[in-house]
């Protein structure tokens, strides 16, 4: 058998155990969507940050591209024409740092230092180009190792003639392209084979750390490309991660609180007891009743077991406190009623055998036991007597007279179990008219000792034969105790000598077994067994 305390302690570290478990799941998850959102936050920014890069840049070449066509007018003109409308275009589109003129592969003509004869390839070895083209070269004339970004757009069929327009690029990169750290740690031009880092001159080549995660975009327009490079948007979002702690643990507190109270019930021994009877787990045993003088049984007490699946066979002594403690004996007792009726026909069917349920002094509250016997018992039309067995113990308070007078009409008698153990006035004895009284086992083991208890045995006797009151003597284990109850006037004895506890379906065979006196070994009477 379980104790109450090991099986309370079991529910509980299953409590425990679910909310805990629901708090680390909370936890888990709230840190897990956390991590999510900030990596898909971060992809975001880095994405756009990338494209606003490229949109910057496309927005300072495009009026260029747009101004091509004038400018490409000017080509073969001579300088002293062409240069004063050179310095005004090169004034209002502002980002251009100067325009040049090449006529057959030679630099004639600069919006800043005028008149020139220079050969292109001297100055840029990639032009001129038959197609317009877009170069990331170095400053070799204004300021010198400076980068510059050169739009070059051709008039001639060979190439060797066209317009160069040189754009001021050190300093719009440093705008457009200045990291957003930590998320963004390197962001690079890159234009044909030449690559231009923020911060940094050009280079042929590109370098990127071992870890670091790379985004390219390209220009739908001009043919560029803006490289952005970090630790990633994962490891940002882990280093982004401790910040959230605190908003996920009081999270997870709060819904593993709410999971406590939420199985305060689920995960409870009473939720164990109502799952008890939705699957019938509840055995009824019965313990027959024995006439002290010819020693034939005139009746049962039933009695309630449980074989619980998950945790063994548990004690009455464990599950009819905590029944009461927590508001199930009600049920439980109806539960008994109910099971009763049901296999009634274990039990001989005449009135002069009776039926003893023990029933809680809180069943009688608002006429709830008259209600549950109209609906489970009296609509059966059992032949049996019922007896309905209220222990001394509880608080008999609860006990309405007028239901007990209505028990008494309907046929049904009341017995007072476990009587002497309680602290009850005397008084409620003439105020409820017990049917039956009936003597604790406590009392019958003190026969034939000087215990205090054998005194109070002779009291209750008497007191019972004086109010006229039928007398049952629990827990009868040797037949010394049996002649002197018997003796002493007590009609009804229970107990281990004659049988111990059965399931109902054993009853019938005892009930033939016992049909003739106990057998004797040795001169001593031996109990009857089912």
């Amino acid at each position: 058998m379980q104790t109450a305390q090991r099986i309370i302690q079991q529910y509980r570290r299953k409590r425990v155990l679910v909310c805990v478990m629901v708090a680390l799941f909370t936890l888990i998850l709230t840190l897990g969507i956390r991590f999510i959102s900030q990596r898909n936050l971060n992809e975001q920014r880095t994405m756009a940050f990338t494209a606003r890069s490229v949109n910057a840049l496309d927005r300072v070449l495009m009026p260029l591209q747009a101004g091509q066509q004038d400018l490409q007018k000017l080509v073969g003109l001579p300088c002293s024409a062409a240069q004063l409308l050179l310095r005004k275009k090169a004034a209002s589109l502002q980002t251009v740092r100067s325009i040049v003129l090449v006529k057959d592969g030679v630099l004639y003509c600069s919006s800043i230092f005028g008149s020139r004869q220079v050969p292109l390839r001297l100055v840029q070895p990639s032009l001129p180009a038959i197609d317009d083209k877009l170069v990331l070269s170095t400053d070799n004339s204004l300021l010198k190792g400076s980068p510059v970004l050169i739009l070059w757009n051709p008039v001639s069929d060979d190439g060797e003639s066209g317009v160069m327009q040189i754009v001021n690029i050190d300093l719009i990169t440093r705008m457009m392209l200045e990291p957003e750290r930590p998320l963004i740690t390197d962001v690079s031009l890159t234009v044909g084979d030449k690559y231009l880092r923020y911060g940094r001159n050009v280079s042929d080549t590109l370098t990127t750390g071992k870890d670091a995660a790379i985004l390219r975009q390209t220009s739908q327009h001009f043919p560029f490309t803006v490289t952005v490079s970090g630790p990633g948007a994962s490891d940002q979002a882990l280093i982004y991660l401790p910040t959230q702690l605190p908003l996920a643990l009081m999270l997870s507190l709060l819904l593993g609180y709410v999971a406590w109270l939420a199985t305060a019930s689920r995960m409870s021994f009473t939720w164990e007891i109502n799952l008890g009877m939705a699957a019938r787990e509840f055995e009824l045993f019965c313990q027959p009743l024995l006439h002290a003088r010819t020693q034939q049984c005139v009746g049962v007490e039933i009695l309630l077991r449980w074989n619980n699946p998950r945790q063994g066979w548990i004690s009455p002594d464990v599950f009819i406190p905590l029944a009461e403690e927590h508001n199930l004996i009600v049920p439980l007792t109806r539960y008994v009623i109910n099971e009763t009726v049901k296999q009634i026909g274990y039990f001989p069917k005449t009135p002069d055998f009776h039926i003893g349920i023990n029933v809680a002094a809180s069943h009688f509250r608002q006429s709830a036991l008259i209600h549950d016997l109209n609906r489970y018992w009296f609509s059966q039309h059992p032949a049996q007597q019922l007896i309905v067995e209220l222990t001394e113990r509880d608080a008999l308070l609860d006990v309405d007279c007028h239901i007990v007078r209505e028990l008494h009409r309907q046929g049904v008698k009341l017995a007072i179990d476990d009587f002497g153990t309680g602290n009850s006035a005397l008084s409620w004895l003439e105020k409820l008219r017990p049917d039956v009284l009936k003597i604790d086992k406590s009392f019958t083991s003190a026969i034939g000792t000087d215990a205090v208890n054998s005194t109070v045995t002779d009291m209750i006797i008497a007191l019972g034969q004086q109010l006229n009151i039928e007398l049952v003597a629990e827990g009868v284990e040797t037949q010394q105790q049996a002649r002197y109850l018997r003796h002493h006037g007590v009609s009804i004895l229970q107990g281990y000598l004659y049988a111990q506890p059965m399931p109902l379906r054993d009853f019938p065979t005892w009930l033939a077994e016992s049909a003739s006196p106990p057998a004797q070994r040795n001169g001593h009477v031996l109990p009857i067994m089912p």
